[in-house]
């Protein structure tokens, strides 16, 4: 199956061309987001069977003040691509978010719950998700949450290096949601765009994330083990760590449907973690 890619250098995009290494992959050089003539005229090359949208603007407290940028990544490009690709006949597979949820509550979230996103970044992934949708093209949109790799700037790494400096660190401890191992993820995401080229599922929504779910502070306290870095977690509150853009407390998300229509369970993140781990490990040794 030929393969058009949207992402280069993000985390799953990544991870897809170490999967797909044959597929177009159009960084930012190649098609800048901001400009949806970009999208279209690529798309309407007409050499590929599927697209896959893995670009995204992911600075969630800069969209804040920079809501212009975060709309038209988030929001204008993906219906520019859906509208093309449902023209072209191709489908698309678009990955979003745990945070068009307002992450009220305890319970998973499932893919037909109301959204009711708490800042600028998750209301402009939200109008990409719609305006996918409004194209009526065949297409899937997958939401994940706390996606993490080797590569790219994500928590692992962060605390990786604050461990590696502090005797102690302070960790938000009432967020809780599944990390992604963003290797898993990619390889479901190929699943998907498999199964939509050869007509095997309709058109819809999805949740994908890791698990078991845990908190942030909880999630900090398995990379230090598995490290073997000596570092103690003190647990605190989101009030005491305020942020320009809100997170969502409860990011958990029902993962069933995806499981049933696509035959792929939720990925251990704790395994994925150890993988990562020593892809940094042997970075470091390549570059010592």
């Amino acid at each position: 199956m030929r393969l058009l890619v949207f992402g280069k250098t993000g985390q799953v995009a990544r991870e897809l061309r170490r999967l797909e290494p044959n597929a177009i992959f159009l960084g930012r050089d190649e098609c800048d987001l901001t400009n949806p003539d970009a999208c279209a005229q690529v798309l309407r090359a007409g050499t590929v069977d599927a697209a896959i949208n893995a670009a995204a603007y992911t600075a969630v407290d800069r969209a804040e003040t920079d809501r212009e940028t975060a709309f038209a990544v988030n929001a204008v490009a993906p219906g520019e691509m859906a509208r093309v690709t449902a023209d072209v006949g191709i489908p698309l597979v678009h990955i979003s978010t745990d945070y068009v949820f307002d992450g009220q509550g305890t319970r998973a979230w499932t893919p037909n719950d109301s959204t009711a996103p708490l800042g600028v970044y998750g209301r402009s992934k939200l109008a990409g998700e719609e305006g996918v949708r409004a194209a009526e093209g065949q297409h899937a949109i997958l939401r994940t949450s706390w996606v993490f790799s080797a590569s790219g700037t994500n928590f692992v790494k962060t605390m990786l290096q604050l461990g590696s400096e502090r005797k102690k660190l302070t960790v938000v401890g009432d967020q809780v949601g599944g990390p992604t191992p963003a290797a898993p993820l990619a390889a479901a995401v190929l699943r998907v765009a498999e199964y939509l080229a050869v007509g095997k599922v309709p058109s819809g929504t999805w949740h994908l994330s890791g698990a078991p779910d845990v908190s942030w502070a909880d999630f900090a306290r398995e990379i230090f083990v598995q490290a073997q870095i000596d570092c103690h977690v003190d647990e605190i509150t989101s009030a005491d760590y305020p942020t320009p853009a809100p997170r969502p407390a409860n990011s958990r998300l029902d993962c069933h449907s995806f499981t049933e229509d696509f035959g792929i369970d939720r990925p251990d993140w704790r395994a994925g973690l150890a993988e990562v781990l020593k892809e940094i490990d042997g970075a470091r040794d390549d570059n010592a």
